[in-house]
């Protein structure tokens, strides 16, 4: 299990590294994570306009499946796996630090963030140790990269599997977006021709979303406080299960 691990790297003697973790550095991680969702969040009120308007940005928002399958034949190739990737790979080095720094805290912290993939993520933890590579390089997901730091894989070999998977998966939406690419031209014809109806229901449903995370935001600030925790007992000098471990 990962969480065992973490534990068992608690214990160990501190190194100099130490001194340079903390809440500053916490906020560091964290700080381009929420600029992404708010990307993210960005894309899914307006994607009606830009899915034929401006595909390039929309992927730049944000890399979901159905945003990159939709836009895959309007788009050079080059531009496809340049952005694309770019827009992938970018969120998963923070999580992959997060969870390298911040070990079992930064888990819970995930897990209470997305309490309805909690079984998913417990099992997740349960086969990374065994199952590591093919995990990140077939799911190249924040949990994953989560995990995978949490778990100490090495940063070269988590970066070169985590490329991988990320072309391997554009390259599988490339294909689905070949194959079925008289459906979406239809699709994309029809978001053309509703684009402002469609537009008014997508900006309504990301405030209603956002309405709903203000109302449960104490509960987001309860998560955080854990990781701020973590990290202020990391700056002090303190071990223990919700500390960060030291590094191999």
């Amino acid at each position: 299990m990962v969480r065992e691990r973490i534990k068992a790297l608690s214990s160990e003697p501190e190194t100099p590294a130490d001194a340079h973790r903390g809440r500053r550095h916490l906020i560091l991680i964290i700080a381009p994570i929420i600029a992404m969702v708010v990307a993210g969040y960005t894309a899914d009120a307006l994607w009606p306009d830009l899915v034929n308007g401006n595909p390039l940005l929309l992927i730049s928002l944000s890399s979901k499946n159905r945003y990159l399958v939709l836009v895959v034949n309007n788009l050079s190739l080059w531009a496809y796996y340049l952005v694309g990737a770019i827009r992938l790979l970018l969120p998963d080095p923070f999580f992959f630090a997060l969870g390298w720094f911040y070990g079992e805290a930064a888990l819970n912290w995930m897990e209470r963030r997305t309490p309805t993939t909690g079984r998913y993520m417990r099992a997740v933890e349960g086969w990374f140790g065994k199952w590591g590579a093919p995990l990140v390089v077939l799911f190249p997901n924040n949990y994953i990269c989560l995990v995978a730091g949490a778990a100490k894989m090495n940063p070269v070999r988590f970066a070169i599997l985590n490329i991988a998977g990320t072309i391997g998966r554009l390259f599988m939406l490339q294909i689905i977006g070949d194959v079925f690419s008289r459906p979406i031209d239809s699709i994309l014809d029809f978001i053309a021709q509703w684009r402002i109806p469609l537009l008014v229901i997508s900006i309504g449903l990301v405030a209603v979303f956002w309405i709903s995370e203000l109302r449960r935001g104490k509960q987001e600030i309860e998560a955080f406080r854990e990781l701020e925790d973590a990290a202020d007992e990391i700056e002090l000098g303190h071990t223990g299960p919700a500390s960060d471990p030291d590094a191999d």
